[in-house]
């Protein structure tokens, strides 16, 4: 009994297939099958709200610290603005008042140094008015002690009329400008006005000069009387 014919015995294995191959056919989309979707469980939804929570409670504690931070920069502006300010208004005042307190030191000094001189004059001219003694005049030199305590009155109150103008306190009247100020003081005299008439100055003229006259006669009529 003879084999069976094999027809792969005559198939050159090695020579080049002629024939195109056939592509593979393409796949399939698979079937996209849609589950629905099951409610979310009571655990579920604690959860949820346990996370928003959570999530609430970091954003009100970021909130918290970021208003502070704002308070503290704003605090730090507060204070710096405050410091600029007052440092250049005391520096205006301590400037202004140091420079004040200087010259009033200075014309204190200058006033204590006129009343130093003022009191001095005062106490040689109440000294030598208390050592007027009217009882120790003899009958030939009563008219000499008579001139001589003249002129020391007339001194004495030329002397208490110039403190007076340099200082008002002896009147009564409060300081002022015209008591630091001998210039002022000066002023305060009562000046001639260019319109008045001669009789009218001749008044003013004997009005200030009527002492001096008045020493001066009764050394004239002294010197006449002895000679």
């Amino acid at each position: 009994m003879s084999a069976p014919y094999d027809f792969s015995e005559f198939v050159d294995t090695d020579a080049p297939s002629t024939s195109p191959r056939a592509k593979p056919a393409p796949a399939e989309p698979a079937l996209r099958v849609s589950i629905p979707q099951r409610p979310p469980t009571r655990e579920e939804l604690d959860a949820q709200v346990t996370s928003a929570q959570l999530r609430l409670a970091e954003l009100k504690r970021q909130q918290e610290e970021l208003e502070r931070e704002r308070a503290a920069v704003e605090e730090a502006r507060r204070r710096r603005v405050e410091f600029q300010t007052g440092r250049e208004e005391m520096l205006q005042h301590l400037t202004r008042g140091v420079a004040l307190l200087e010259e009033g030191d200075l014309t204190a000094r200058r006033e204590a140094e006129q009343m130093s001189r003022s009191l001095a004059a005062l106490r040689d001219s109440l000294a030598r008015i208390e050592s007027l003694d009217e009882a120790s005049w003899t009958k030939d030199n009563c008219s000499t002690e008579l001139t001589r305590a003249l002129t020391t009155i007339e001194n004495a109150r030329m002397e208490w009329n110039t403190a007076r103008l340099k200082w008002p306190v002896l009147d009564g009247r409060p300081d002022s400008p015209a008591a630091a100020n001998p210039a002022g003081a000066a002023s305060a005299l009562p000046l001639l006005h260019p319109e008045m008439s001669f009789a009218q100055l001749c008044r003013a003229g004997l009005a200030l000069t009527w002492p001096v006259a008045l020493a001066v006669l009764i050394a004239l009529a002294i010197f006449l009387i002895r000679k």
